[in-house]
């Protein structure tokens, strides 16, 4: 055996021994990908870029709408923010909201169009349900007419009514186990 074949032979016995069968697999798809594609195609495939759930039941690709916890932007049925865990409401600034006087604005509808000024009228268009910790879990797409989105790139078409792109997205917690 060569001195080459015998350092790859005990590098991939120590690496072998070091990960489960799935994250061993994982980095030795990535390696023929990276030998056989490139880096940029590498790159996608890198687990903080694939995974990247910023909530559980949404494939990152659009981020989540300004919110008090962002990015985990839960909201209630009218579209007020809601601590992200307890689910109680809360106001802009992420205080238990237990007063008129506070400032509380619908996420999609009111904070939206204040934090980015070239967003107007936004309105919820598409969504769809996942399970997420044994309870349904509603993702909300917010619509507007902009193009460009939340993460600075061309919003996304075909999921809003009319000529509106999603611009960003929250989500319910319904109180449905699955």
């Amino acid at each position: 055996m060569s001195v080459a074949g015998g350092l790859v032979e005990r590098a991939s016995r120590r690496l072998a021994t070091r990960t489960t069968r799935r994250s061993f697999l994982t980095r030795v798809g990535r390696g023929f990908v990276a030998l056989t594609g490139g880096a940029l195609v590498a790159s996608t495939l890198a687990p903080e870029r694939a995974e990247a759930n910023h909530i559980c039941g949404h494939t990152y690709t659009t981020g989540s709408c300004p919110h008090p916890y962002s990015p985990l932007s839960r909201t209630d049925r009218w579209g007020y923010p809601v601590h992200p865990k307890f689910g109680y409401p809360v106001d802009d600034h992420g205080n238990l909201y237990v007063d008129r006087s506070q400032s509380r604005r619908k996420t999609c509808q009111e904070l939206v169009p204040d934090v980015y000024d070239f967003v107007h009228h936004p309105v919820y268009g598409g969504g769809w349900s996942r399970c997420c910790n044994n309870r349904v879990r509603h993702i909300q797409d917010c619509c507007s007419r902009s193009k460009i989105r939340i993460n600075g790139d061309a919003s996304v078409r075909g999921y809003c009514h009319g000529k509106r792109r999603v611009f960003c997205i929250t989500y319910q917690e319904l109180n449905v186990r699955c």
